[in-house]
C-alpha cells in the first residue's frame, strides 16, 4: 500500500522502531527490497536520488507505484537529498515524499526555501524532509555532505516551527558512504535525545552505512524513525555482480544477477531487523 512518510513514521513512532529508507536505483534493486520486506511483513520506505530519476526516467516511477500500490506492506516512495527543481519533478510524477536538502545554505535560507517546499507539497499530500546541520561525506557519492556540522537543539526547535516540515534529518555524526579501514565513527546519542525531547516531527538517520550495528540499535530506541542506507546495499550487490561477471559465458541478466540480488537481500533483512521493523505492517490498517 502507498502511503506518503507521515503515514508510515507515526506508526514508527508509536512503536518503537525504524523504517528503512533503501536508495534503489533500479528495477533490480526495487524488486529484491521489495521482496526482502514483504517476506520480512516490515514497511519500507523506496529512496529514489533524483541522479537515479535522471538516469532511470519518469516511468521508473510507474514501476515504483504499481509495486507500491500491489504490496501488502505499506510504502512511501521518497525522493531523496534534492533541491528545489527536481521536487518539482517528484511531484508531477507521483513521489509521496520529497527531501529539500538545504543543509548547506545559511539557516535563514534554509527555512525560506524548506517552507516554500511545504507550501508547494502539503496540498497534494506530499510530506516533506528537510535537513538540519551537515551529514559527513567519506567519497564522491551522490547524497552530498561535507564536513559534519552537528545539529544544534534550539535550532532545530525554530527551524520545525518556522517550515512546517514532516520530518528532519538531523547530523549527530554519520557521515554518507563506506567508512574507510581503521575510522571509528561515534554517534552522539546524547545530542539525539535532546533533539528528540525538544522537537514533535520524526528523525531521520543518513549516513549509518558503516556504524557499529549498537549504536544504530541504540539510536532507534532513542527516537530515530527512519534510517535511509544505500551504500551498503549496492556494495553487496556489484561486489557480487563483478564476481559472477568473471564467467565470459554468462550475459543474460536472469543468468548474471540472482546471486547479486541474493547478497544485497540478505544486507536488506540485516538492516530491517536492526531496525526493529520486522513483522511491523501488521500496525498499518492497510486497505482502509
Amino acid at each position: 500500500m502507498l502511503m506518503n512518510m507521515t503515514e508510515i513514521l507515526s506508526v514508527a513512532e508509536e512503536q518503537k522502531f525504524a523504517v528503512p529508507a533503501f536508495n534503489i536505483g533500479s528495477g533490480v534493486i526495487l524488486n529484491g527490497v521489495m521482496d526482502t520486506c514483504e517476506k520480512l511483513n516490515a514497511p519500507v520506505i523506496l529512496a529514489i536520488h533524483p541522479k537515479e530519476l535522471a538516469f532511470m526516467g519518469d516511468s521508473f516511477m510507474e514501476m515504483c507505484k504499481d509495486r507500491a500500490n500491489k504490496s501488502p506492506v505499506p510504502v512511501c516512495i521518497h525522493l531523496d537529498h534534492s533541491d528545489f527543481v527536481p521536487i518539482l519533478r517528484a511531484l508531477r510524477t507521483g513521489f509521496t515524499s520529497v527531501m529539500i536538502d538545504a543543509s548547506h545554505l545559511s539557516f535563514e535560507e534554509n527555512i525560506a526555501i524548506t517552507k516554500k517546499v511545504c507550501e508547494l507539497a502539503h496540498p497534494l499530500n506530499v510530506s516533506v524532509e528537510a535537513e538540519l546541520g551537515t551529514i559527513g561525506a567519506l567519497e564522491n557519492n551522490m547524497e552530498g555532505g561535507g564536513e559534519i556540522i552537528y545539529t544544534n537543539p534550539e535550532d532545530a526547535v525554530r527551524f520545525v516551527q518556522e517550515t512546517g516540515c514532516d520530518t528532519l534529518a538531523i547530523a549527530i555524526g554519520t557521515s554518507h558512504g563506506l567508512y574507510p579501514a581503521g575510522m571509528k565513527p561515534e554517534l552522539k546519542q546524547d545530542l539525539l535525545s535532546e533533539i528528540k525531547s525538544k522537537v514533535s516531527v520524526p528523525l531521520v538517520l543518513h549516513g549509518g552505512s558503516g556504524n557499529k550495528d549498537s549504536e544504530i540499535a541504540e539510536a532507534v530506541k532513542r527516537g530515530i524513525t527512519k534510517i535511509n542506507i544505500s551504500s551498503d546495499i549496492k556494495a553487496a550487490l556489484y561486489g557480487q555482480l563483478r564476481k559472477t561477471l568473471e564467467n565470459p559465458k554468462l550475459r543474460e541478466p536472469f543468468d548474471l544477477y540472482p546471486e547479486s540480488v541474493k547478497a544485497m537481500n540478505e544486507v536488506v533483512q540485516q538492516k530491517v531487523e536492526l531496525f526493529n521493523a520486522q513483522d511491523k505492517a501488521k500496525y498499518y490498517q492497510l486497505g482502509k
